[in-house]
């Protein structure tokens, strides 16, 4: 800041007479500012090449034994390679035009149920199973770029109906999958919002024993919930799982009859107008999928 004012003079520079010593300094700094530089290029006493301690030429980290960390390298990009995952679409869309084949009771070990069902739709009529098909498909997409091998227990075209909730299971079980998951999308009632994983109980009756996968399974969920969460910015659900967005059943044979690791999300609810604008936009069903990969690969690979 300057103080140069009608009340100040700026002060006047002092000349000084240059002495003997002063010449003779003069002439000494240049040399030996050059002996410093070509000191300093050849590298001191313990230096390599002039680097510091800790620091590769390229200035990244090195480890105790002098090579270069690993700490800042990118993620792996296929963090699934390896890894088998089977996506269970809910339902069929043309379960409607075969009344008599999915109304079929199946075993599913705590007792029988049928084979499927033809499931909901929102008040204008897209139905869950055009949903669940087409989240699949999405996630099909980005889980098969990370490395996985996906499986689908059914297209949209083949079969024709269902399979059945106890076949829905097989495929997963013959596939030795590492993870499966079962997409659906609930018919609540309006004005219950939000999504919610289920998560196997501990069954052993009949034809079903998940005890071997209770925990697994669990962890599978809590990691689906937390990245869909994240994802979508779709809320728990706010009438079942307590706020917490996970269920505990014993009455899905898809679950049930599961030897692997697996849950169902239930994406949101489809008779509520809220969240069935999310669940009609494209834009939204492609965050879900991101959403629902994500836990997959938490679980997977974390």
């Amino acid at each position: 800041m300057s103080y140069v004012g009608p009340d100040f003079d700026p002060p006047q520079p002092r000349r000084f007479r240059r002495g003997p010593l002063t010449v003779a300094l003069a002439a000494l700094v240049p040399g030996a500012l050059i002996g410093w530089f070509v000191y300093e290029a050849v590298g001191g006493p313990g230096d390599s090449g002039g680097t510091a301690a800790g620091s590769s030429a390229s200035g990244a980290p090195v480890s105790p034994s002098g090579t270069a960390s690993n700490d800042d390298k990118p993620p792996n990009p296929r963090p699934l390679k390896g890894k088998v995952v089977v996506i269970d679409p809910g339902h069929n869309i043309t379960n409607f035009q075969h009344t008599a084949e999915i109304n079929r009771k199946v075993n599913i070990g705590t007792n029988w149920k049928e084979c499927d069902t033809t499931g909901t739709s929102t008040n204008s009529g897209y139905s869950e199973a055009q949903f669940t098909m087409d989240v699949s498909h999405r996630l099909q997409k980005i889980l098969e770029r990370q490395g996985a091998t996906v499986k689908l227990t059914h297209d949209g075209t083949s079969p024709a109906w269902g399979p059945c909730v106890d076949e829905r299971a097989k495929i997963g079980n013959d596939a030795h999958a590492d993870a499966a998951i079962s997409i659906h999308a609930d018919g609540a009632a309006a004005g219950d919002r939000g999504f919610h994983v289920i998560l196997p109980a501990s069954v052993h009756a009949g034809a079903a024993d998940t005890r071997a996968i209770v925990a697994p399974s669990a962890a599978l969920g809590r990691s689906i919930e937390s990245d869909y969460l994240h994802a979508t910015g779709e809320h728990p659900s706010n009438y079942v799982g307590d706020g917490t967005g996970l269920v505990t059943r014993k009455d899905l044979g898809g679950l049930n009859l599961s030897t692997v690791p697996k849950v169902f999300i239930e994406c949101g609810n489809m008779r509520d107008s809220d969240d069935a604008a999310l669940l009609t936009s494209g834009a939204w069903r492609q965050k879900a999928a991101q959403g629902i990969s994500a836990g997959i690969v938490g679980f997977l690979a974390g």
